[in-house]
């Protein structure tokens, strides 16, 4: 990877496009630190902050510092994304839409772009309303003598705003600088806390080594080879998802010769390969959303802090650091995995295509055959795919249960989107550095 890097800042061209991406997302970093008017940024970070495990503390890890001290960028790109989901699959649920994407060539595919705009810009909306919902419902909002109803018009329209500029910053980088400008800046933004884990680690050491504080209740301590076991279990964290991540299966496929005219086409032997992880992380950002909702939903009923009352026994026994949340857990990313490759492969619509070129799956017969095989394989692929996930999302929580650290800034989530975004961020300068030189086809 740094060799790649190294050889890419030798061109001009991608040296251009690298030092672009660094400039926007040096934008997108002092964005992060403007902080909206009429909130208390103290008072919300620390209520985050005891409330990381909610779906808030997953969209605190996504916009790095932005979301939790209420920067203009709070939002970052939850609401694209958010966004790119629900036209991904009402694509699927709509002929119309399903029409528009697959016959409507170029200019179908800046018509569903358009949608997805509009609708970020709606959800960026209705977020920001629920974020304001949450300041003022804690007592965070300091009006200053200003109209409650302008504060609240301010505050929401500043997330509205910061959040169209960063799905535009993203579509900038795609355009004219390196990779996808979305996943960079999402990148970036999850990189941000790794200063912050470390310092904390570090206190954490600090700690352990001082008498003074053994025993004492709300001071973070932790052993030194406890600090040295999360180090190596992210190395091999990082390892086995560039592992995973490169995987796929590969079914045979053969072409039947066919004479057209004097000349022969066709004989050829092929492969379709299928990803062994082809859902990548929405599984995982689905079942922790739903997983998450009591913890959510008790941060907003104040009393749920209360102890013996209802939603507090409620939560306790769906807490995020438990076994009946694990097995939740578990279960969801099962199903959303196999939810969404279904979406994405489709093994009867292959099966019709291989069929009408003329091609066929050793050994099986075309058609429903073939259609029956492919989805067999896609089952098990999927299953493996799965329990790969799953092991990265609970490797957190077990860990967190070992060494009594509940404040993980970096959780699996995280880590296979960084690691996927620098690995095909890596393979485009790779490609485009290969159109340059033309090397693959000299050697």
């Amino acid at each position: 990877m740094i060799e790649t890097i190294r050889n890419a800042w030798k061109i001009p061209e991608l040296r251009k496009k690298i030092m672009f991406t660094i400039f926007v997302l040096l934008i997108f970093r002092l964005g992060s630190a403007v902080p909206v008017p009429f909130i208390d940024a103290d008072m919300l970070g620390d209520y985050l902050n005891s409330n990381s495990n909610t779906i808030l503390g997953l969209m605190s890890a996504m916009s790095g510092t932005a979301f939790t001290y209420a920067t203009v960028f709070a939002l970052g790109v939850q609401p694209y994304i958010n966004s790119s989901i629900i036209i991904q699959l009402l694509t699927v649920a709509i002929p119309p839409l399903e029409r528009l994407a697959k016959e409507g060539g170029e200019e179908g595919r800046k018509k569903i772009a358009a949608i997805t705009r509009y609708t970020t810009v709606a959800i960026a909306l209705i977020q920001g309303f629920g974020y304001y919902t949450l300041v003022n419902s804690n007592g965070m909002v300091v009006t200053n003598g200003t109209s409650p109803i302008w504060a609240a018009i301010v505050i929401i329209l500043s997330f509205t705003a910061g959040s169209a500029f960063v799905m535009w910053l993203g579509e900038q980088i795609t355009e004219f600088g390196i990779g996808n400008g979305i996943s960079i800046i999402l990148f970036a933004g999850i990189i941000s806390r790794v200063p912050h884990a470390v310092t904390y680690m570090y206190e954490g050491i600090r700690n352990w080594s001082m008498d003074s504080l053994a025993g004492v209740t709300g001071i973070f301590r932790l052993h030194p080879l406890g600090a040295v076991g999360i180090v190596i279990g992210m190395l091999l964290l990082v390892v086995l998802i560039v592992f995973i991540s490169n995987s796929e299966r590969r079914l045979p496929v053969q072409y039947a010769k066919r004479v057209v005219g004097r000349k022969m086409y066709g004989g050829q032997a092929s492969h379709i390969p299928m990803k062994v992880n082809m859902s990548g992380v929405m599984p995982i950002i689905f079942a922790q959303s739903i997983a998450s909702l009591p913890a959510t939903i008790g941060a907003f009923v104040p009393s749920a802090q209360v102890e013996g009352s209802g939603w507090n026994t409620f939560l306790t026994i769906f807490d995020t650091n438990g076994l009946i949340y694990a097995v939740v857990y578990f279960l969801l990313i099962v199903f959303f995995s196999y939810f969404y490759a279904s979406m994405q492969f489709n093994p009867v619509e292959v099966a019709n295509n291989l069929k009408k070129n003329g091609g066929f799956i050793p050994g099986f017969r075309p058609g429903k055959p073939t259609a029956d095989f492919i989805s067999k394989v896609l089952s098990k692929i999927t299953m493996f795919g799965a329990l790969y996930l799953a092991i990265i999302a609970l490797a957190p929580i077990v860990t967190s249960n070992l060494i009594g650290v509940y404040a993980l800034s970096i959780g699996g989530t995280s880590v296979i989107i960084v690691v996927g975004v620098a690995l095909e961020t890596v393979k485009q300068m790779e490609a485009q550095m290969l159109m340059r030189h033309y090397k693959g086809f000299l050697e």
